[in-house]
């Protein structure tokens, strides 16, 4: 476990607490997205609202630099017409290689000029299409995973993103589809490598599983068969590093991407780096060492920010996810969710027990679990897959940031 001091720069690291994990043989070692060598092959999945430029500083600490680290996810008509809020969501740290943008966007022209935007201004060294994205004000407006079942709609953006991005790898990221009877996710993956995406990540659950159930590994073993051109990236229900040798061995996917399970928990990319290079240490910080890093992903917010106080505030949602399974009681936890300062933050801080070992049963899920939720689409969505009519004229007008 890394303890980190409160200034910006990292302290040398404390040794891990070891745990028996197999070996990563008969794993790859190495993801070649474009030019890119991704190694171990492991990619950060883009989380609105979380994989931030500070989120992303600590995630690459404790990989020590090595892995894929993807952006927030970035509206294109944002992007293109410079919305305050986004241009800041673009910034990457200069020790960020490759930086990786992830853009959403349901017209072709406007996500083109958006790709175009990024190669011309040497924004990002790759981008990443998301179409797997679940939630309704992406859905209702047909982008994320509603898109792929627009067939010749997926086919001009990817058509324009690739062929505005000159150097760039693109790569997508979706889901097996929109629900049980609506799956897309073989169809979705011919037509990227017909149009020369780069690479493929697919989260094995449908839209309307959202973050519920079990994923569907199996999903991503047909994927790998079914497009054996370009690389195959599996997503969902990776809580731990054993977790993705395992969904390697068994899809035989060439990397993994990891979301939800490094909630409150960037370390984990640690494990994840040692499991790959054949390692069997396994983080277990104290309280004492996971406060030290709440306390510094809390700073680099407010610096990231430009005030401290809002970066608190920002801060804020992640302190349950840290707390995960350490005797901290309500009303502290409270207190902790409340604080507004630095000061606050490490006067809270100080009364814990922080000498509490790393609990039982805290690698396992976190994050959003939710499942069986109604997908949101347009209108006469789900009538016609090759009918892109009902595409709302003013789905690429959200200058949300994404």
């Amino acid at each position: 476990m890394t303890t980190l001091a409160p200034s910006p720069e990292p302290t040398p690291s404390a040794p891990a607490a070891p745990t028996s994990a197999p070996a990563a043989s008969a794993v790859p070692s190495v993801l070649a997205i474009g030019p890119h060598a991704v190694q171990p092959p492991v990619v950060l999945a883009p989380m609105a609202g979380i994989t931030n430029a500070p989120f992303r500083t600590l995630c690459r600490e404790f990989s020590g630099g090595k892995g894929l680290f993807v952006s927030e996810m970035i509206t294109t008509r944002a992007l293109v017409e410079r919305n305050e809020k986004t241009m800041q969501l673009i910034h990457f740290d200069a020790t960020e290689t490759p930086r990786s943008i992830q853009l959403y966007g349901v017209d072709p022209v406007t996500v083109g000029k958006a790709v175009r935007m990024i190669v011309d201004e040497d924004l990002a060294d790759h981008v990443d299409l998301n179409f797997g994205c679940p939630v309704p004000k992406v859905t209702r407006k047909g982008g994320g995973s509603a898109l792929p079942f627009k067939r010749p709609l997926l086919r001009a953006i990817l058509r324009e993103a690739v062929g505005n991005a000159g150097p760039l790898p693109v790569t997508m990221k979706m889901r097996k589809g929109i629900d049980d009877d609506h799956i897309t996710y073989l169809d979705a993956g011919r037509i990227a490598v017909d149009e020369g995406v780069t690479a493929i990540a697919l989260h094995g659950r449908t839209a309307a599983q959202h973050y519920g159930g079990t994923a569907d590994w199996d999903a991503i073993a047909r994927l790998k068969e079914h497009v054996p051109e370009v690389p195959v990236l599996g997503n969902g229900d990776i809580w731990s590093a054993d977790d993705a040798l395992r969904m390697v061995r068994e899809t035989g996917c060439d990397g993994v991407v990891v979301g939800r399970g490094c909630l409150g928990r960037p370390w984990l990319f640690a494990d994840l780096v040692a499991a790959f290079e054949g390692g069997s240490a396994r983080t277990a910080p104290t309280l004492r060492e996971v406060a030290a890093v709440m306390r510094r992903h809390a700073e680099l917010l407010g610096e990231w920010i430009g005030d401290e106080a809002r970066g608190v505030i920002d801060f804020r949602k992640h302190v349950a996810w840290y707390l995960k399974g350490f005797a901290v009681g309500s009303e502290m936890r409270k207190r902790l969710a409340i604080t507004s300062s630095l000061a606050e933050l490490d006067e809270q801080l100080a009364l814990l027990d922080l000498d509490q070992p790393w609990p039982a049963g805290a690698d396992g899920p976190r994050g959003r679990t939710s499942g069986n939720n109604r997908v949101v689409l347009p209108d006469g969505w789900l009538k016609d897959p090759y009918d892109c009519a009902s595409v709302s004229a003013d789905a690429e007008l959200d200058t949300s940031g994404g």
